[in-house]
């Protein structure tokens, strides 16, 4: 018991990370820090590079300098797969869901993969689809899905098995303001009930304020600004970054 509280404390910390493809900076010496049971946001406008930082937490992208680290464990170097098993844990822009499955195999598929048998894998799948109110999907098809239950059952996928970080990629995207709201309400619990350390990515500015603890703001791949909703609403650097320098405060 104690050994698992100890691993619920450790934070998952970028540190100087820089991203150069040829020429061309994406990240510039960019430090934040996910904590565990907390929401954290990261905005910004199009191409800050908040997919490409999402990308570096997660092992699908190797940073070109600076480090990232899981309690006093440098990850930085791990693939995907092995940085999911140390219980980092993403959704993607799009779905990627198994069309030819149900919904309880593309839970459950997961499990396997990480390293569960099937029958403790769909017990798992069955008890987030009920923790998250949606156990009637469990025999749907994947492939027939409308997009909010879509983007959920990849929630519900990222979740198997109580990884210790979740980072949601533009999970809102294309979203009403009441599904924005359902899934407002969804992140809350993901870091309240489950003790996960969240990280949201999003151009739905006002679900993110409206939800984080604390919000970095990226700009053409640099931290500008961070803090809580009253720093990131009064600063000249984020509304500069989203409507220019020369846009009039309203």
């Amino acid at each position: 018991m104690a050994q698992q509280t100890d691993i619920r404390q450790v934070s998952l910390d970028a540190s100087g990370v820089t991203v150069a493809f040829g020429g061309f900076r994406a990240l510039t010496d960019v430090t934040l820090s996910i904590t565990p049971g907390a929401v954290h946001g990261l905005i910004g406008p199009n191409g800050a590079g908040k997919t490409t930082m999402v990308n570096v937490l997660t092992g699908f992208q190797a940073p070109t300098g600076g480090q990232v680290t899981l309690g006093r464990r440098d990850v930085g170097v791990l693939s995907a797969h092995d940085l999911r098993r140390a219980g980092i844990a993403r959704t993607f822009q799009a779905g990627r869901l198994f069309t030819g499955f149900d919904v309880l195999d593309n839970l459950a598929v997961t499990g396997v993969g990480l390293g569960h048998s099937r029958h403790a894998s769909e017990v798992e799948a069955m008890r987030l689809l009920d923790w998250m109110g949606v156990p009637h999907l469990a025999e749907v098809p994947a492939a027939g899905l409308p997009y909010t239950d879509e983007r959920r059952v990849g929630i519900a996928r990222a979740l198997m098995f109580a990884p210790q970080f979740l980072l949601l990629d533009e999970p809102a995207a294309g979203m009403s303001e009441t599904e924005a709201a359902d899934l407002a309400a969804l992140i809350n619990r993901v870091a309240s009930d489950l003790g996960t350390g969240v990280l949201l990515i999003e151009h739905n500015v006002g679900l993110v304020l409206s939800v984080s603890d604390h919000v970095y703001v990226l700009d053409a791949g640099q931290i500008i600004e961070e803090g809580d909703r009253g720093v990131i609403t009064a600063s000249r650097a984020v509304r500069d970054a989203y409507f220019g320098a020369d846009q009039e405060a309203a």
